[in-house]
């Protein structure tokens, strides 16, 4: 006796064909049918804002500490926060006759500097943060406490760390009950799946990036062996992908508009059940075995970048640059340790 119509495409369920029918015609058909009866992308989004986010913002002011360097982490192309030649006890007291002089990597830096700084009271600040301006920022302070006392003087120490956020991307994996390993009908329905699923997410400006595409036989408990197609893709956000600048506005924010294409995916995959289940014909050679979709959330660092906690705790989901004394030569994780590396950024160990 025939499996009832929604069964049929649960894993382990009787296998079943279209007699004397393309193969190929109707795993298309039911993939279009799918396509086209798709709900509206769901309102709601996952957000991931690293903890970075919030170091750059205009009103955060740093302050100095007469004992160690100050790490202050600054987006790529973003404003910096106002760096102050201060230390917290004398951010609250009255300095008289203050004077201010900041110098960089490539020496004293003067107010009228494009790119970085010098306010009137002498915090620092960079207005498009690059970077080759990574590195270590000296303020050099004289002040008298009060009128009759003699001039202090105080040096602080800052080191500048230019950040990106991760690029991030979702893996899916699939699985199809498939014809038999060597047919062409498997090719043709790889081809249409990955055009289907581009399509979706065209609008968000994402990008469907087949990974891996294997067919196995599979024992199945009580059902003999049968043919599977293992799919793993990617959807990454285009702009990411091709290193440009990140634009400003809600609608540019990569993180949502790659939780959006993951929930038209999501959906594109139940569907095809649903579909399937509606369906009085016998099942096609090839169709998506319900369940079997997996996602996860994977980080990338640009070459020259890496994230560590321990290093950087208070930017610990920042991709930041690599100090000098590592390297970070592909889209990995970490900055890998490279004694010959004296610059930050290093891409590889010379």
């Amino acid at each position: 006796m025939e499996a009832s119509a929604p069964g049929r495409a649960r894993r382990g369920g009787q296998r079943a064909r279209a007699a004397g029918s393309p193969l190929s015609r109707a795993a298309v058909v039911l993939l279009l049918s799918a396509f086209a009866a798709r709900a509206p992308p769901s309102v709601g989004y996952l957000i991931r804002v690293p903890r970075g986010f919030y170091l750059t913002q205009d009103g955060l002011k740093i302050v100095g500490s007469p004992n160690s360097p100050v790490k202050v982490y600054v987006m790529l192309h973003h404003k910096s926060p106002h760096i102050l030649c201060v230390t917290q006890r004398l951010r609250n007291l009255e300095l008289i006759d203050p004077s201010f002089q900041w110098h960089g990597p490539k020496g004293k830096i003067i107010s009228e500097n494009s790119t970085a700084q010098i306010t009137s009271t002498g915090s620092l600040v960079f207005q498009n943060f690059e970077e080759r301006m990574t590195g270590v920022y000296t303020c050099f302070l004289e002040y008298k406490p009060t009128v009759e006392e003699v001039v202090k003087n105080l040096q602080l120490k800052y080191v500048v760390y230019a950040y990106r956020e991760p690029h991030f991307y979702y893996q899916f994996t699939a699985r199809y009950h498939a014809a038999p390993c060597n047919s062409i009908y498997n090719i043709s329905f790889e081809k249409k799946l990955l055009q289907i699923l581009s399509k979706l997410v065209l609008d968000l400006s994402c990008e469907v990036s087949l990974l891996k595409s294997e067919c196995h036989h599979v024992k199945m408990q009580k059902a003999g062996l049968q043919n599977e197609l293992f799919f793993t893709f990617s959807v990454s956000s285009l702009d990411f992908e091709k290193g440009r600048k990140p634009c400003v506005g809600p609608s540019c924010d990569a993180t949502r508009r790659l939780s959006k294409a993951k929930n038209l995916i999501e959906r594109f995959f139940i569907q095809q059940v649903e579909v399937l289940g509606r369906r009085a014909e016998p099942l096609p050679e090839i169709y998506y075995i319900e369940g079997t979709l997996q996602m996860v959330w994977i980080n990338r660092c640009f070459p020259g970048y890496g994230i560590n906690t321990l290093k950087h705790p208070k930017c610990p989901e920042c991709c930041v640059i690599c100090s000098p004394g590592s390297y970070n030569p592909r889209d990995g994780t970490h900055c890998l340790p490279c004694n010959s590396s004296l610059d930050f950024g290093a891409r590889a160990c010379l």
